[in-house]
């Protein structure tokens, strides 16, 4: 049964492709066969998705059983307005159907599934429905929560895990260490040891966080 992680952030633009390439790196080098699917994105220019074809090269070099995905697989909902879900896909209706025929497939083909949301998780995609409510329609294994380490993150990173713990979505943190990343141990890290926050750094604990994945379906 292949393990599926939901990987998404604080915000836009704070690693979540970067985490999700490095992820499937690791995932490959404990001997399994990785893949990557972003269900949906925008700022789609010339039907390329920037961050979908990084995916695909990605698993394609690291799982064999994925060269016949497609572009469209990894990425079957792409809109050219860079803006959320629902701003940029105007009148249309976006198909979870069709979403959850490409998540089926690419299951097909490896052992573990990282989905990568959008933006960060209250990032709207119809009405009342939100990144947050992916983890629950995709019938995931574990969310993945991804922070910067850039001065300022700690309230954006509270207000997430607030809204993970308050839908009761099981969660790990992880925090990208290269924005502010030589006063991060001073200027941020205190915090999270004080509130006995648990948390990974990556890349440091690629390594850990796959093998906690990778046990996810023994427990």
């Amino acid at each position: 049964m292949t393990i599926k992680i939901f990987v998404t952030a604080t915000n836009t633009n704070i690693g979540k492709t970067y985490t999700t390439v490095a992820l499937m790196q690791e995932a490959a080098k404990q001997g399994l066969r990785p893949a990557g699917f972003k269900p949906i994105e925008t700022g789609v220019l010339n039907g390329k998705p920037a961050d979908g074809t990084i995916l695909l090269k990605t698993m394609q070099e690291l799982n064999p059983s994925a060269n016949e995905l497609t572009i469209d697989d990894v990425v079957p909902i792409q809109f050219e307005l860079p803006a959320a879900p629902y701003v940029a896909k105007g009148n249309k209706t976006i198909s979870f159907d069709l979403i959850k025929e490409k998540l089926k497939k690419i299951e097909k083909v490896c052992d573990i599934l990282f989905i990568e949301g959008a933006g960060g998780l209250l990032v709207p995609i119809e009405d009342n429905l939100f990144m947050i409510d992916l983890p629950a329609i995709f019938k995931v294994d574990r969310t993945l929560l991804i922070s910067p380490s850039r001065l300022g993150s700690i309230n954006d990173t509270l207000l997430s895990m607030e809204a993970l713990t308050r839908r009761e979505i099981n969660f790990d943190l992880a925090i990208n260490l290269y924005e502010d990343y030589e006063s991060f141990e001073e200027v941020t890290l205190p915090y999270y040891k004080k509130a006995g926050e648990s948390f990974y750094l990556l890349p440091r604990d690629l390594s850990k966080l796959i093998s906690t994945f990778s046990n996810l379906h023994l427990q």
